[in-house]
């Protein structure tokens, strides 16, 4: 969910943006997000939940997680293979360092 999080977090309203940092990035718990909020558990409860689906249902339809995923895993395997297969060849190192610094933002 954190990671979802980070993906989707800014396309979420204010108050679910905080629920949800608080939630998972804070680790409160739900009385403790109500007292600051000054609504219920139940409330807060029900706002998180239906947070979270949208927020599997964003990456069910735009894919951006699982894109960054399966773009790092492929970017690791070609590492590895560079590495054992051309150690010496310093401009293909640099090449893949550029690709993987490209992948990781």
């Amino acid at each position: 969910m954190n990671s979802l999080f980070e993906f989707y977090g800014a396309l979420l309203t204010d108050k679910q943006h905080s629920y949800l940092a608080l939630y998972y990035g804070d680790d409160y718990s739900l009385g403790e997000i109500a007292t600051e909020f000054d609504v219920s558990r139940q409330a807060v409860y029900d706002n998180i939940r239906r947070t979270e689906a949208s927020l599997e249902a964003y990456e069910e339809k735009l894919h951006l997680y699982a894109n960054y995923l399966a773009q790092n895993q492929a970017v690791d395997a070609l590492t590895r293979y560079v590495r054992k297969t051309y150690p010496a060849d310093e401009q293909l190192s640099e090449l893949l360092m550029r690709v993987a610094d490209q992948t990781a933002q």
